[in-house]
């Protein structure tokens, strides 16, 4: 059996794979046994490897044993002969991975139809890629899917010269920006550590340039006005910038990065204020536009020789947090140029009056350990990366939106889900490198859930006030986009559907071209006679036996 077989019978996570192989053949091994334990493990996982030590070596645990024993323990299994059919016990272990993914799964997307009510965000995926649940391993429930979203930006700043290629043939790299809304004392600290680890690395390397910056800026000083001043080093490669940098600081790091990311984290979102400039007072909204967008250039040209003037490319992940109201403030004079249909948002929500204090796990030398693998295949990935599951899944998720956007008439929606689906797929190609460029069912389930739940928060914080800032009329506030057909009973007259759309307030499209479509989507049905067009308000529509199977009634 080979991988690609594997890969196609269910995508299982490699994993859920080990761990129920080392549950079958009796729980990890004692000391003394466990070389044996090993070998017989990697006998195994040769099966679903392609019968490569080396890939073996990625997903089995070394189990305490010195890693040069461990790994020829796993190079003598894959000598060892083998014969052509799989056995029965690693066809066991792959027959319960499946039928608990796929039970799993089944949960899971019974919660997707609750995204008609925009009362509460879509639930977290029971089943989550393994990056992630080692990355929210150690925080509590409640903070688990702000983390999820948050980590990121930070992840993905590990990427150079990688691109990935986006189902409109557009190569895209790992933009990635996160900002974090909720409440005051909500409890938006909950992403530092993780984030404190991830970056740990980009972190040490630093340390050494910001040295050598520092050193030349003294020799320059030192020399006062005279003309042998020395020129600024080169290689000055430093990734994480100050929260509140300047806008020519943040060219002059652009330009030192040879085309690496540079990564922020700011407490207050008004913080990346610091990037305006005399010329433009809105430069801070333009970089983050920019910043998303493929191949775009931004600089300043200055008369001063010791002035910046650089033409760079910007690639800049971030994260920052604010509470609901100040966001929304914050963006209230951008909330249709582009901005935050770029950003992935995420929140906490908020928690009941006298409840226990969250408490978080400890981080540890065998966390950092764990998180290592996946930080040096980000770091050691290059070139244009494919994925063709990749791509099957993004195009599943544009007929999502688009058959949300049908049923709840919602325009903002429908604009804002664009790019939401960019961001999407650019999280999964990030889980996609560091797991070995291995993709599994996870990561999809993943991936849908993270799109999901970054509409879910743009169109409760922002939605109503694109609206208003759209039609240029003044609109009260509302919870979002409502799925209209399951607003209306399973018999409805036109009459009736004309009537919610005017309670709605929908100016989206018209009620002709909204029956039309359901109908041509195989949502309703035409019921009973066929009635004349002067009398057409009264005509009867029943919602098929497909629609209602699919869907779940949220009224």
């Amino acid at each position: 059996m080979t991988n690609t077989d594997y890969s196609v019978e269910k995508l299982l996570p490699y994993p859920d794979v080990v761990e129920e192989l080392e549950t079958q053949m009796g729980g990890k091994p004692a000391q003394g046994s466990r070389n044996n334990f090993i070998f017989a493990m990697a006998c195994q996982l040769r099966y679903v490897c392609n019968d490569d030590p080396e890939w073996i070596a990625k997903v089995l645990p070394t189990y305490g044993e010195e890693r040069e024993q461990w790994m020829a323990t796993i190079r003598s299994a894959c000598n060892r002969s083998q014969s052509p059919g799989m056995t029965h016990l690693m066809q066991r272990v792959l027959r319960i991975c499946r039928e608990r993914w796929e039970a799993m799964m089944d949960e899971d997307e019974a919660q997707w139809d609750a995204l008609g009510s925009l009362d509460t965000p879509p639930p977290m995926p029971r089943v989550l890629p393994p990056l992630i649940r080692l990355l929210v391993s150690k925080t509590p429930d409640v903070y688990r899917p702000a983390v999820a979203h948050a980590v990121f930006p930070a992840l993905a700043t590990h990427l150079w010269q990688t691109r990935f290629m986006y189902i409109d043939n557009v190569p895209h790299e790992a933009t990635l920006m996160n900002v974090l809304m909720a409440g005051t004392g909500a409890g938006k600290n909950c992403i530092s550590e993780p984030i404190n680890r991830i970056m740990a690395d980009i972190r040490q390397r630093d340390q050494e340039n910001l040295r050598r910056e520092h050193e030349w800026k003294q020799e320059v000083q030192a020399k006062g006005a005279s003309k042998d001043k020395p020129l600024r080093p080169e290689g000055l490669v430093i990734q994480e910038i100050d929260s509140d940098m300047t806008n020519a600081a943040l060219v002059q790091r652009l330009a030192d990065a040879e085309g690496r990311f540079l990564y922020t984290r700011m407490n207050e979102i008004d913080q990346f204020d610091a990037l305006k400039t005399s010329y433009h007072s809105k430069a801070q909204f333009q970089i983050m536009c920019l910043a998303f967008d493929p191949g775009n250039t931004y600089g300043q040209t200055r008369v001063g020789a010791a002035s910046v003037t650089e033409r760079v490319c910007v690639r800049f992940n971030w994260n920052a947090s604010t509470t609901i109201g100040k966001g929304q403030r914050y963006f209230r004079h951008v909330l249709t140029d582009g901005p935050i249909s770029r950003i992935n948002f995420c929140t906490i929500p908020e928690r009941e009056i006298g409840a226990e204090i969250p408490i978080f796990g400890k981080y540890d030398d065998a966390f950092d350990q764990e998180l290592k693998p996946y930080i040096e295949r980000l770091t050691a990935a290059r070139g244009l990366i494919e994925c063709k599951e990749a791509k099957r899944m993004a195009k599943r998720l544009v007929e999502d939106c688009a058959d949300f956007a049908r049923l709840s008439q919602s325009r903002v929606y429908e604009n804002l889900s664009y790019r939401a689906i960019v961001i999407a797929y650019l999280k999964a190609m990030v889980l996609y490198v560091a797991q070995g460029q291995k993709w599994d069912g996870y990561i999809e389930s993943f991936a849908r859930w993270s799109l999901h739940y970054d509409l879910w928060c743009k169109m409760r914080f922002f939605g109503h006030s694109i609206e208003d800032a759209e039609n240029g009329r003044e609109v009260k506030d509302h919870p979002g986009p409502q799925n209209l057909l399951d607003q209306l009973p399973d018999v409805f007259s036109r009459e009736e559907a004309q009537q919610l759309r005017q309670r709605l307030h929908i100016n989206t499209g018209t009620l002709k071209a909204m029956i039309s479509n359901w109908k041509k989507r195989e949502y309703i049905e035409e019921y009973g006679e066929i009635v004349p067009k002067s009398e057409i308000a009264r005509q009867l529509y029943t919602k098929t036996s497909i629609y209602l199977k699919d869907h779940v009634s949220c009224t």
